[in-house]
C-alpha cells in the first residue's frame, strides 16, 4: 500500500514537472521564432533599399543629356561600391559602435568579435549585427547616392571615389551616430524614424556644396544671368527610376521598425509613407501647372521624392492626415525651392538640394509640430509636437538637429572638396565637358549608335 502510495506521488510530480518543462521549450522556441521573422524582415528591408540603387541610376541617367548617360549609370555602381567597403570598415564602427557623444570606438572592420559584441544601438533588438549592418549600409549608400547627385555632368571620376570614401567614414556615420547610435541628439528625443535629417539631409548639404564649388554647366547660363533650360534625355527612365524608388522607400521606412510584429505597427508606417508620395505628387504637379503653364513631369517626379524625405523622419510619429498634409507641403516647396536656387545661379541638375535638402528641413520641423502622443508613448522618442499641446519643446529639438547636421555636413564637405581641388581638380576640362563624360572619362558612349549618328550628321553640316 504504502509503495503504491509512493508511486502515486512519485507520477504526480513527473506530471506536473512535464509541463512546465514544455512551457519552458515553447517559450524558448517562440523567442527564436520571432528573432528569426525580424531578421528575416530586416533583411528583406535591406533588399529593398539596396534595390533603390537601381532606381537613382535610372532617375539620375534620364535627367542628364545623353552624352553623359553612360557615365552617370556607372558612377552609381561605383559608388555603391565604395560605400559598402567604407562603411564596413570604419563608418558602421564609427555610427553604431560603443562611444561617445560625438561616434563610436568600437566595431571597426566587422567580423570576428566584432560580429557578436553588444552594441549599446541595437540592444533593444533581437537581430543580429550583421544584418543591422546591412540594414544601416543601405542608408548610407543612399545618402552617398545623394550627395554624388551635385557632381553631375561635370566632375572627374576621381572626385566621386576620394570624396564617396570619406563620406562614408567621416560625414555619415558621424550624423548617424548621433541621433541613432547613442549620441547627443539621440539623448536628447530628436525624431528622425528612417532618416529625413540623417540620410537626406546630410547627402543634399554635400551635394550643394559640390555643386556651388563645382560652377555651373556650360552654357547653363546667359551672360546676364539668366537660367536655360538643359533638359534630361530620357523622362521615361527617370519615371520609371522614381517608381523603383517609391518601391524601395517600403524598406526604408517600415523596415526602420526593425520588427514583422508589434502589432503590425510596419503597416501603420507603410501607411503613411503611401499617402505621404501620393500627396506630393499632386501637389506638385499642379503647382507647376499653375506657375509654368504646363503640367511639368520632372515636377512631379521631384514632388514624389521630396514627400518621400519629408515622411521619412515623420512617419512614425504623425497620424495619416498628418502624412498627407506633410507630403503636399514637401512637394510645394521642392518646385519653389529649385526654382528659385536655380534664378541663384546654384546649377543642381538633379535638384538634390531641394528635394533632400530642403524637403529634409521640413520632414525634420514637422514631427515638431504633428507628432502624436499616442505614437510618441509607442516609440518612446520624444515629445508631442505643438498641434498636440506639447509646446515648443520638440520643435525646438528638430531644429537644434537640423541647424547641427547643416553646418557640421557643410564645413566638412567644404574641407574635403577643397582639399580635392587642391591637389587633383574637381572638373574635368571644357573640351572633357563638351564631349561628354560618357567618351572623356570611359572611352565610349552610353549610346554609342546615336551619338556616332549625331556626330557624323554634325560633321557634314560642318563641311556643308
Amino acid at each position: 500500500m504504502r509503495k503504491k502510495w509512493v508511486g502515486s506521488l512519485l507520477a504526480a510530480g513527473a506530471m506536473l514537472a512535464f509541463p512546465a518543462s514544455a512551457f519552458a521549450d515553447e517559450a524558448a522556441s517562440n523567442t527564436q521564432l520571432q528573432a528569426g521573422l525580424n531578421s528575416v524582415f530586416v533583411f528583406l528591408a535591406a533588399l529593398l533599399v539596396f534595390f533603390m540603387q537601381a532606381g537613382f541610376a535610372l532617375l539620375e541617367a534620364g535627367s542628364v543629356r545623353m552624352k553623359n548617360a553612360g557615365h552617370v549609370a556607372g558612377k552609381q555602381m561605383l559608388t555603391f561600391g565604395i560605400a559598402i567597403i567604407s562603411f564596413w570598415a570604419l563608418g558602421f564602427g564609427l555610427a553604431f559602435g560603443n562611444g561617445n557623444s560625438f561616434f563610436g570606438l568600437e566595431g571597426f572592420f566587422l567580423s570576428g568579435d566584432n560580429v557578436t559584441a553588444s552594441f549599446d544601438a541595437f540592444a533593444a533588438f533581437d537581430v543580429p549585427t550583421t544584418i543591422m549592418f546591412l540594414f544601416h549600409l543601405s542608408f548610407a549608400a543612399v545618402s552617398l547616392a545623394i550627395a554624388c547627385g551635385g557632381l553631375a555632368e561635370r566632375a572627374k571620376l576621381s572626385v566621386y571615389i576620394i570624396f564617396g570614401i570619406l563620406f562614408s567614414i567621416v560625414i555619415y556615420p558621424i550624423v548617424a551616430h548621433w541621433v541613432w547610435g547613442g549620441g547627443w541628439l539621440g539623448a536628447l528625443g530628436m525624431q528622425d524614424f528612417a532618416g529625413s535629417t540623417v540620410v537626406h539631409l546630410t547627402g543634399a548639404t554635400a551635394a550643394l556644396v559640390a555643386t556651388v564649388m563645382l560652377k555651373p554647366r556650360l552654357g547653363k547660363y546667359n551672360k546676364d544671368g539668366k537660367p536655360n533650360s538643359i533638359p534630361g534625355h530620357n523622362q521615361v527612365y527617370s519615371v520609371l527610376g522614381v517608381l523603383i524608388i517609391w518601391i524601395g522607400w517600403f524598406g526604408f521606412n517600415p523596415g526602420s521598425t526593425i520588427s514583422a510584429l508589434m502589432d503590425g505597427f510596419f503597416g501603420f508606417v507603410a501607411l503613411n509613407t503611401n499617402i505621404a508620395a501620393a500627396a506630393g505628387a499632386l501637389a506638385a504637379l499642379l503647382i507647376s501647372w499653375a506657375v509654368l503653364g504646363k503640367a511639368d513631369i520632372p515636377s512631379m517626379l521631384n514632388g514624389v521624392l521630396a514627400a518621400f524625405v519629408a515622411i521619412t523622419g515623420a512617419c512614425a510619429f504623425v497620424e495619416p492626415w498628418a502624412a498627407v498634409v506633410i507630403g503636399a507641403v514637401a512637394g510645394t516647396i521642392a518646385f519653389f525651392s529649385a526654382q528659385w536656387f536655380e534664378r541663384k545661379g546654384v546649377d543642381d541638375p538633379i535638384y538634390a538640394f531641394s528635394v533632400h535638402g530642403v524637403a529634409g528641413m521640413w520632414g525634420a520641423v514637422s514631427t515638431g509640430i504633428f507628432a502624436a502622443p499616442r505614437l510618441v508613448e509607442i516609440t518612446g522618442v520624444g515629445q508631442a509636437g505643438l498641434v498636440y499641446g506639447g509646446g515648443f519643446t520638440q520643435l525646438g529639438v528638430q531644429l537644434l538637429g537640423l541647424v547641427g547636421t547643416f553646418i557640421f555636413v557643410l564645413i566638412i564637405s567644404a574641407i574635403i572638396l577643397y582639399l580635392i581641388k587642391m591637389t587633383t581638380g574637381l572638373r574635368v576640362t571644357e573640351e572633357e565637358e563638351l564631349m561628354g563624360l560618357d567618351l572623356s572619362e570611359h572611352g565610349t558612349y552610353g549610346y554609342p549608335e546615336q551619338m556616332k549618328m549625331a556626330s557624323e550628321s554634325g560633321a557634314k553640316g560642318s563641311a556643308l
